[in-house]
């Protein structure tokens, strides 16, 4: 079992106390406990995450990174990868308030063009009460299902405090009528993700949210926009679909921004609007598996209420 210094401890504590930090931010703090930096240190930072995760393991925690595919920073973050019925009760989310942000998340996710975002009007007609029947779905037998009151009774000014509650704690983003996902989510939903099929990125393989699709309506194609640049940055990169050969009309196009918190020194970025598409669809509402999709919960890193003892060294 490795033995963790008060420097691992403070990098654990700023992350579980402060929400996650963009890399800059992580990396700068890093170099203010150690005095070396990651960029010239690289196999001593990757050391020290090591060995945090080593120990954080033994509570079912997770040190994690992650993009956020509407401005192309990184983040790092602590996750919960306890998935049971006791570590839902942490969450500080109602039940219908958990339904409706299972309902926008699946909602942008379920969109065929990849734009990442609905608008707030869409968010805010989103019916709990089939996000209770796709929920309760497996388990009836037939006949009529009771919909909770609290469902049912949900109202509008109700959802729009949950939005800001939930753009507040970053598990969504808010901007000019337009919600995305916000950095806490892109880190907690990796798995979930993957177990719903949500299509993936060509390059880096991981769920492509917001990106650019093919030109080519038979092609299934998705490439965020920042493994576009890293693809197509060289001159003598040859500028087509990786899957069907189909010329990419590439434009060193401007990331579209949700995220407020973004870097002053980068100035927001936006794409060009995407064309309708007639590619299918990933499945549906109710062939979506949210168990384990619940802000600040069983995937959530909404972990300071947990009690996180780790070994000190002398």
């Amino acid at each position: 079992m490795p033995t963790l210094s008060w420097r691992h401890h403070t990098l654990i504590q700023a992350l579980l106390s402060r929400g996650p930090h963009k890399e800059k931010d992580f990396h700068s703090l890093f170099t203010k406990i150690t005095g070396k930096s990651p960029d010239n240190h690289r196999s001593l930072f990757n050391e020290y995450l090591r060995k945090i995760n080593e120990e954080l393991a033994f509570v079912q925690l997770e040190l994690r990174a992650c993009r956020n595919q509407y401005d192309g920073n990184v983040h790092y973050g602590i996750v919960n990868n306890v998935s049971d019925e006791q570590s839902k009760l942490g969450t500080k989310y109602s039940v219908p308030q958990i339904a409706f942000y299972k309902g926008i998340i699946e909602a942008i996710v379920q969109d065929a063009a990849a734009q990442g975002f609905i608008s707030t009007i869409d968010a805010l007609n989103i019916r709990l009460e089939n996000q209770f029947l796709a929920g309760t779905e497996s388990q009836s037998q037939g006949g009529s299902t009771h919909i909770p009151a609290a469902f049912r009774n949900f109202s509008m000014s109700q959802k729009e405090k949950t939005l800001e509650e939930l753009e507040k704690d970053r598990w969504i983003s808010l901007k000019d009528g337009k919600i995305g996902l916000g950095v806490r989510s892109f880190l907690d939903l990796r798995s979930w993700f993957r177990n719903n099929e949500v299509p993936s990125c060509e390059v880096c393989n991981e769920a492509a949210v917001k990106a650019e699709l093919c030109q080519n309506e038979g092609c299934s194609v998705r490439i965020h926009m920042y493994c576009l640049r890293m693809k197509f940055s060289k001159s003598k990169a040859e500028k087509v679909c990786p899957g069907c050969g189909t010329r990419w009309h590439y434009n060193i196009a401007k990331i579209e921004v949700l995220d407020e918190e973004e870097d002053a020194s980068a100035p927001p970025e936006s794409q060009q609007p995407h064309e309708p598409s007639t590619r299918k669809r990933p499945r549906n509402r109710a062939g979506i598996d949210s168990d384990n999709l619940e802000p600040g919960s069983s995937q959530s890193t909404m972990v300071t209420r947990r009690s996180v003892r780790l070994k000190s060294s002398a």
